[in-house]
């Protein structure tokens, strides 16, 4: 049986807050800084916030960063039954409200929560000082006679729960981490293992997250409407793509495609890290470090 690694140890400790959004318990990791300028890092699906410990590592030290586990991930409270997008961005106005309520903030978001920030951008263009999004570039669109089904699979999948899969121990999860992202190093991939799992009380190991997460949207995704508001983007924003092309793939998409898609917002840098999958930030954190501290250094 393999041996496990020792656990990756961060350089800058993190502590928790946490946030009442309308009743609903968020958890905040953040690295503090006094009287420095605050960076707020969103995560992707199936991640949580502490999946920043790598990157923040690297990033010079005049950083307040600011990263809240998503709703129904890592330590923060569930939904009733569903996740919707909307859900996000309003909870992403709650967290800016309650900690840069007066000054236009810097969001960097991977994923998920890379269109999540570039979203808000656009809904709240006044709020919002620069942006980096982390090889995000929303869905393949969906075709209107999907809706019948999408609606009929979701009230399925509410009366029929998902499960995740069970490991024999946060090793077992370590190693999953590594066979999705080939680069992380086993000592990263045990730290990490920690923060995206727990014990699920019968001596096994699931994912730290919300199974009704699973669920299809009932919404069909329209990239046109994505559009509409990407084109009321006021702030720079810093696109990262990984080279890795397996989820372009996954998702239906060309490079030629996204590259179109992004340049309909109106101050948009193009930036590609090389030798990297879709996890920049776990697989290149000082590549991707040093990206983000060139382009919010000025802005």
């Amino acid at each position: 049986m393999p041996t496990a690694a020792t656990p990756w140890m961060p350089r800058r400790e993190s502590h928790s807050e946490w946030l009442d959004v309308r009743g609903l318990r968020l958890h905040v990791r953040r690295w503090p800084c006094t009287g420095a300028r605050k960076l707020f890092l969103l995560h992707g699906w199936m991640d949580v916030s502490a999946s920043f410990h790598f990157l923040v590592d690297a990033l010079a030290d005049d950083w307040d960063v600011i990263a809240p586990d998503l709703r129904g991930f890592g330590e923060s409270a569930w939904s009733a039954d569903s996740y919707l997008f909307a859900h996000y961005l309003s909870d992403l106005d709650a967290l800016l409200q309650a900690y840069s309520p007066d000054e236009p903030v810097r969001l960097v978001g991977h994923s998920l929560g890379g269109n999540l920030v570039c979203m808000y951008a656009g809904v709240r263009p006044n709020r919002v000082r620069a942006v980096a999004s982390l090889d995000a570039f929303g869905l393949r669109d969906a075709a209107p006679a999907d809706a019948p089904g999408r609606l009929e699979k979701w009230l399925h999948q509410l009366r029929e729960p998902e499960r995740f899969r069970c490991y024999p121990d946060f090793s077992g999860l370590a190693r999953q981490l590594r066979f999705e992202n080939p680069r992380l190093s086993p000592e990263r991939a045990e730290f990490l293992a920690r923060h995206v799992g727990e014990e699920d009380g019968l001596g096994g190991v699931i994912r730290a997250a919300d199974p009704a997460h699973k669920h299809v949207s009932p919404a069909l995704y329209r990239f046109a409407e994505t559009a509409a508001v990407w084109r009321r983007i006021a702030a720079p924003v810093l696109a990262v793509l990984a080279d890795d092309t397996a989820l372009l793939e996954r998702l239906g998409l060309t490079r030629d495609e996204v590259s179109a898609r992004l340049a309909v917002i109106p101050d948009v840098q193009l930036a590609t890290l090389r030798d990297c999958g879709h996890n920049l930030h776990l697989e290149r954190p000082a590549d991707l470090a040093a990206l983000l501290q060139t382009f919010f250094d000025t802005r």
